[in-house]
């Protein structure tokens, strides 16, 4: 699916095919994701390196996916729908980041690897997760205006 593809049902009227689009909506999720945070050689190396490793450990992308669902039933496209999508997975996987954290769960895995401060320790972990939360309202910023909403009401709801 093109990034500037508009959302409906094919000219043969053909059903919507669920899992079909949960798995275009990751790639191109993924791939958005991927522009959007810096890399892992950026400094301060380590904080985006722990970024990364929890933003890109798996998972279903649920989130972005109704979000781009929602834009698909507005007639919306999914260039203009993406970054709210990517916003929405980096707030979900700061509450991961700091859920699994020692004063909260202590958990040791998550998605079959280990934590975020398993691997980087609790501080940069913590870190880590604000800088995803961060990071959420930065490339919700670059949305841009919808005709309903504008990006200042976008960013509240969010908030």
């Amino acid at each position: 699916m093109s990034a500037t593809r508009t959302f409906h049902r094919g000219a043969t009227g053909s059903k919507f095919d669920l899992q079909q689009f949960l798995e275009r909506s990751t790639t191109s999720v993924n791939s958005a994701l991927d522009r959007f945070l810096p890399s892992e050689k950026t400094q301060p190396a380590t904080i985006h390196k722990a970024m990364r490793y929890s933003l890109f450990a798996g998972g279903k992308r649920m989130r972005p996916a109704l979000v781009l669902a929602a834009a698909a039933a507005c007639g919306g496209r999914e260039s203009d729908a993406m970054p709210l999508a990517c916003a929405v997975e980096c707030i979900h996987t700061y509450s991961l980041v700091h859920d699994d954290l020692p004063a909260m769960d202590n958990d040791d895995y998550r998605r079959g690897k280990l934590t975020n401060h398993k691997v980087f320790g609790e501080g940069i972990a913590i870190l880590a997760g604000d800088a995803l939360l961060t990071q959420a309202f930065e490339i919700a910023a670059q949305a841009g205006n919808w005709p309903r909403y504008s990006c200042r009401e976008i960013i509240l709801e969010i908030a």
